[in-house]
């Protein structure tokens, strides 16, 4: 009689566990998974099972979700036809989501890939191992979310006792066994930030001292030795540094505060004036700014280097005033950053308005952007629609003088979308959808009633 040769079947035993907590032991669960899926292959050799070389462990990896390397590794050798049956401990080492195994399954019906779980008896060519499978499942995902809130209320108890619970440590202290302990030279660093701000009151210009002496922030190692190295000191860490109450001794869970297992760096007087100082209301502030220095191209200019928004500022010098427009990302790391830098308001809003009458006197241009506009709106006569927009910027540019600033503001934001400055020039890209809206109102019945013109 002739043999009969079974075909071989590829098995790959894929093992995961969730934390890192004993996989540095000689024998840990990985091992075991692996050795028991191995011994369910040799348990169907006779059926013509044989164990893949490659290792599939994920050590430290959630089962919430599929970013996991040995996993992916499994289902790139998977789409290459490279295995035949996954072999698991238990299904919840492949998949505590039911999503995500639905998404798993989907693989490997796709790559004619079946899978076993050592523990428990599946055959998902079939309705009901499918029904069974997706029962389990929904067990294994409630089981998983019930142990998020266990966790999620472990961590808010011992935030209530003043515990660290892990996270990027604040500059000024390390972490030891698990609790946060002064840094001696970061402590002094932080208590130079808080008085520093008291003298000065400006956290930007703070922050060009500090990145002038070199200062930067905490450099730590996380848990799985990966160095992440201090950076520049900006505006937006300094505010943040100066609201942190754990500098008094306190630990915040979810806007509360509790008392700290952690030693103070920073007096409470200290920061009670540091807040006294910061809860100057900034829109308060930035209204009378904006009241007694006008800037028209607010919210048009940008950077063209960094691609920054360009802000208005003013300074005052000897009784006068002198008004700039200031890249904000020169101003949070300092003026050497950027080419652009600033540019005086006077300067750059005389050009800009004469480049815009400029354009209202000049019908080519205005029709230009008329033709622009016509894919945006394929109704009406276009042949009409060029006539009113070119008559109506011919009425504003004789009345352009008489208007508020305000309205001229309101115009300029109408008509312009951006303004890219340069260290070479700059470029204004226009609204075409602007211009159909201000021809509207400066149709002959609508003139005087949208634009108001100064008495």
């Amino acid at each position: 009689m002739t043999p009969v040769i079974k075909r071989k079947i590829r098995c790959a035993v894929y093992c995961r566990k969730s934390s890192e907590e004993g996989l540095e032991q000689e024998f840990n669960s990985l091992d075991a998974q692996r050795d028991a899926g191995l011994a369910y292959i040799e348990s169907q050799r006779h059926e013509g099972w044989i164990a893949i070389a490659d290792r599939y462990e994920d050590g430290g990896f959630s089962g919430g979700n599929l970013e996991r390397p040995a996993l992916k590794r499994l289902l790139a050798d998977i789409e290459g036809g490279r295995v035949d049956v996954v072999v698991v401990y238990k299904i919840d080492r492949l998949s505590r989501a039911l999503m995500d195994f639905a998404k798993l399954v989907e693989v490997f019906d796709r790559r004619g890939v079946t899978f076993v779980s050592v523990t428990q008896s599946f055959n998902t060519t079939t309705s009901m191992g499918r029904l069974t499978l997706n029962i389990l499942l929904s067990f294994a995902q409630f089981e998983r979310e019930v142990i998020g809130e266990r966790i999620r209320d472990k961590v808010a108890a011992s935030r209530k006792r003043g515990m660290w619970m892990g996270g990027v440590p604040p500059l000024g202290y390390d972490v030891r066994n698990r609790k946060l302990v002064v840094n001696p030279a970061e402590a002094a660093l932080v208590r130079l930030i808080f008085d520093r701000f008291l003298a000065i009151g400006s956290a930007t210009v703070l922050a060009q001292e500090l990145a002038e002496a070199g200062h930067r922030t905490k450099s730590w190692t996380t848990q799985s030795g990966r160095a992440r190295p201090g950076r520049r000191i900006d505006k937006g860490f300094l505010y943040k540094l100066l609201g942190n109450r754990v500098y008094i001794g306190d630990a915040v869970h979810k806007g509360e505060n509790h008392p700290g297992e952690h030693e103070a760096i920073v007096e409470r007087k200290t920061w009670d004036r540091v807040r006294s100082v910061l809860a100057v209301n900034s829109r308060q502030r930035a209204s009378r700014t904006r009241a007694a220095t006008p800037a028209p191209l607010k919210g048009l200019m940008q950077c063209g280097c960094c691609g920054k928004a360009m802000t208005p500022s003013h300074t005052r010098r000897r009784g006068r005033l002198y008004r700039y427009y200031l890249c904000t990302s020169a101003i949070r790391n300092g003026h050497a950053t950027c080419p652009v830098r600033s540019v005086a308001a006077g300067e750059a809003e005389t050009l800009v308005l004469a480049q815009m009458q400029g354009i209202f006197r000049t019908p080519e241009i205005a029709a230009q952007t008329i033709a622009a506009a016509a894919a945006l709106d394929d109704a009406g006569d276009p042949a009409g629609r060029e006539r009113d927009i070119i008559a109506a910027l011919g009425r504003l540019d004789t009345i352009w003088s008489e208007l508020f600033p305000a309205e001229q503001q309101r115009i300029l934001h109408l008509l312009v979308e951006r303004i890219v400055i340069k260290p070479s020039g700059f470029g204004i890209t226009l609204r075409a959808a602007g211009m159909r809206s201000l021809a509207e109102e400066l149709k002959p019945a609508g003139v005087g009633t949208g634009i108001g013109v100064a008495a």
